[in-house]
Formats: structure tokens, C-alpha cells, sequence
């Protein structure tokens, strides 16, 4: 049984209102890469400085649990698996150059790989988590290399971007437990709670992003902002 915080009454967000929060954190925390190193001080807080790169960068923290959570719903509500996975490859691998120019300053490498295949990797635990439940030896070992995979390649938010996107789905059903267990796995740890904020009010329902059309805007929302971010930085910040 579905156990929510919320009463049913403040369930008032949805999908793609979770999807254009997820993408404006993501924008805010990508601009304060941008801005580094940024020496603009905003106040001091208990002896500390804080800065606006570092406000920025705080505030991105709150966009991967989002996201998780969005991958959770398309595995629950897309009508093909495969061609869900294969759009999260196709993705992974468009992003890829504009990643590596905005992170990396370089056209391509393997020290780095983007959120995509954070993604992708955890849409496939969720795949074997659910698909291989009557063989448990076979679900097990498959988490496990999905697990090795993130590690070795570097993809964004590692391996604790992995765990977080499957127990976030193993525990979908209890949603206090997976909010506490969804903090503790990533590295970010208490920056990353208040993601779960918005996620308290979320009503189940697709909202106003629909069709083919919009679904693919969205992810293309991803490498495009990257390139954008990336020529201003060559154009205006040298």
C-alpha cells in the first residue's frame, strides 16, 4: 500500500511541473559552474562565507533526486521498456560532446560521463530489480554490475547516483523511508532533502508535457543548455 506523507488534498504537482523544477535546479547549478571560481560574497553565515557560486551549486544539489523520481515514473507509466531505455541511450549519447566541452573543456573523454547514463544505468537496475524477481541470485548479480558499470564509467553522481535512483524505486511504496534512504545514499547527503520537498506534493499525473514532441524537448533540454553554457563561457568569459 502506497504510503504518502501528504494528505490527498495538497497532491497539487505534477509530472511536468516536477520536470521544469528539476530542469531550473539544473540550470541554476550548471550557471554556477559557469561563474567558478566567483568571489561575489553574499553574506556570512556562523563564520562562513557564502558565496554565489557556492548558493548556485547548492541549490543545483536539489535536481538529481528529482530526476531519479522522474525515472522512476517513466518505467512505471511508459508503455515500451525498450524503446524507454533506448531513448535514455540516444540521449546519453547526444549529450556527451556537450558535456565534455562545458565540464571538461575538451571535445571527449572517459574521465566523465553525463547525467544520462546515470540514468540510463539506473533505469536498467529498476529493469532487472523488477524483471528478474523470481530469480534472485540473477537480479542480484545484475544490480551488482550495474553497479561496477557506473564506477568504471564515470558517469555523473557515480555509483551513489545508481543506488539512489533503485532504492528510490524499491522503496516507492513507503515514501518516508525513501526519502531518508534517498538522502543518505547520495554523496550530497542533507543538501540534497529538500529535494524531497516537492516530491511530498506530487498527484500521479502527467500534466501539460505530453506528446512526443514535448517529452523529446525536455530531454533535449540537456545537451542544449550545455552548448549554450559552453559557447558564453567562450565567447564572453574567455
Amino acid at each position: 500500500m502506497d504510503q504518502r506523507i501528504l494528505p490527498e488534498k495538497l497532491h497539487i504537482i505534477s509530472g511536468s511541473a516536477l520536470k521544469v523544477l528539476a530542469a531550473t535546479l539544473m540550470l541554476i547549478d550548471h550557471i554556477g559552474v559557469l561563474l567558478h571560481p566567483d568571489h561575489i560574497l553574499l553574506f556570512t553565515l556562523f563564520g562562513r562565507q557564502v558565496t554565489l557560486y557556492y548558493l548556485m551549486r547548492l541549490i543545483g544539489r536539489l535536481a538529481f533526486p528529482i530526476f531519479a523520481f522522474l525515472i522512476i515514473e517513466g518505467y512505471r507509466h511508459t508503455r515500451s521498456k525498450v524503446r524507454y531505455g533506448i531513448a535514455l541511450l540516444v540521449f546519453a549519447l547526444l549529450s556527451e560532446i556537450p558535456y565534455d566541452l562545458f565540464r571538461l573543456h575538451v571535445w571527449f573523454s572517459m574521465r566523465s560521463q553525463n547525467v544520462f547514463f546515470t540514468l540510463l544505468l539506473g533505469y536498467l537496475g529498476i529493469c532487472a530489480y523488477e524483471g528478474l524477481r523470481k530469480r534472485w541470485f540473477l537480479r542480484a548479480g545484475s544490480i551488482a554490475l550495474l553497479l561496477l558499470v557506473s564506477f568504471f564509467l564515470h558517469a555523473d553522481y557515480g555509483m551513489t547516483g545508481f543506488c539512489t535512483v533503485v532504492l528510490m524505486y524499491a522503496l516507492r511504496d513507503r515514501e518516508l523511508l525513501r526519502d531518508v534512504v534517498g538522502v543518505a545514499a547520495l554523496s550530497s547527503g542533507w543538501k540534497a532533502a529538500l529535494a524531497f520537498v516537492p516530491l511530498a506534493f506530487y498527484n500521479g499525473k502527467r500534466g501539460f508535457i505530453k506528446g512526443r514532441v514535448l517529452k523529446y524537448a525536455f530531454y533535449l533540454f540537456y545537451p542544449v543548455h550545455l552548448l549554450i553554457l559552453y559557447f558564453i563561457r567562450v565567447r564572453f568569459l574567455g
